[in-house]
């Protein structure tokens, strides 16, 4: 079997595009792969046009650490954000394709199953009016759809610093999301990279009674000796790593022994089986592994085979049920969370097929992210915020 060519669809919404690759073989097998790009998804599209003739064209789908290595190093030039995301893409198509061809579901094909159920945590629920009353009831919301954990950012546009007044609001948040949720839910702490050392360090330590499950990206992810210094003096898990883009980068953060929780991205890792390596070393570390999903179905049955296989898997992040989740109709067998969990899927390959017809129905758009700018956790450039965020 030989890999023919491919065929690029991506579907728009006002804060995200999300790019969906078929790709086609000489036997009539098509598989799917997906990623969300940050404001680069027509550099993805011309990356992957160039990588059709030098890579992609011709390789046995079969051959897929093959054809990873010829994309990654092939072109000499370190590969970062944008070339990882087109190998994933291709790389869980290829996935999708063994599955299908051999009539197994992917998860069989990296070891066989580790557990018939993986827990979701929901985020992009919190798109309403930034007040205690307006969490409160959209948290509530979020409990009565079955979920048992989610995720939010209650610090509004801080960056480094965030005084008195703000920083009391946002516990006022926070002290409400618990409230709703109850004891018993998680309650995962976004910080996007946000904050100083000392800020993210002070602002722990004032969230500490609700209990958060972790805190995440408390400073920018480029120096891992300030996060080091988080780690240290908070007493929460800490979790990282969604702007990692290879797994061999995870090695320092591995020997600080900074993070109890790390984040990959399968559609900016490379994919499926990178994030399953990622995984494997994880464990040695005993770290755990929750995978960063803001993509659509097809990346959360991607993100979902690795996580029916994985002993140290924690969790799977999943937007699609809050914020646009019309776009779960741009495929069939999309993935569903009952009761807090998405259960275990025989289907073969990745279980699910990209309507290209429902896809169209959805042009890209002109998205945009901007965590900084008023507004932006309602993720509607069009009204009042410019952008969105992860």
């Amino acid at each position: 079997m030989r890999i023919t060519g491919i065929s690029t669809h991506v579907v728009g919404t006002p804060w995200r595009n999300l790019t969906y690759v078929q790709v086609h073989t000489d036997e009539g097998l098509t598989g799917i792969g997906e990623t969300r790009m940050l404001g680069r998804t027509d550099a993805l599209v011309g990356y992957l046009h160039e990588a059709l003739a030098n890579h992609i064209v011709g390789s046995d789908p079969f051959a897929v650490e093959d054809l990873v290595k010829r994309m990654k190093y092939g072109d000499y030039g370190r590969a970062g954000e944008i070339v990882m995301s087109g190998v994933a893409v291709i790389e869980m198509a290829c996935w999708d394709i063994k599955g299908k061809a051999l009539g197994v579901p992917v998860w069989q094909l990296l070891g066989g199953k580790v557990t018939d159920r993986v827990k979701a945590y929901a985020n992009g629920w919190y798109t309403t009016e930034r007040t205690p009353e307006a969490y409160h009831k959209a948290a509530r919301a979020v409990m009565e759809r079955g979920y048992r954990a989610l995720k939010i950012d209650p610090f509004g546009t801080g960056r480094f610093e965030l005084d008195h007044e703000q920083s009391l609001y946002a516990v006022s948040l926070i002290e409400a999301v618990r409230d709703a949720i109850g004891p018993d839910a998680e309650l995962m702490l976004e910080m996007h990279g946000r904050f100083s050392p000392a800020t993210a360090i002070r602002l722990a330590r004032d969230l500490a009674p609700f209990e958060p499950a972790w805190l995440e990206e408390p400073v920018p992810p480029e120096n891992l000796k300030a996060l080091e210094k988080v780690a240290a003096k908070v007493d929460m898990p800490i979790a990282t790593g969604e702007r990692i883009h290879d797994r061999i980068e995870f090695r320092e953060l591995f020997e600080s022994q900074a993070a109890d929780i790390i984040q990959p991205d399968v559609g900016h890792l490379g994919g499926i089986w990178e994030t399953r390596k990622l995984a494997a070393t994880a464990e040695a570390h005993y770290v755990l592994v929750a995978p960063h999903n803001v993509g659509g179905p097809v990346l959360t049955a991607a993100s979902l085979q690795v996580g029916f296989s994985t002993p140290n898997f924690k969790i799977l992040e999943h937007f699609n049920d809050f914020a646009d989740a019309d776009i779960k109709k741009v495929v069939t067998g999309a993935p569903q969370v009952v009761d807090g969990y998405f259960e275990l899927s025989h289907a073969p390959g990745l279980g699910v097929e990209l309507d290209v017809a429902a896809a169209a129905e959805f042009p890209q758009q002109q998205a945009r992210f901007d965590l900084w700018a008023e507004g932006w956790e309602k993720r509607d450039p069009r009204g009042g915020g410019r952008g969105g965020a992860a």
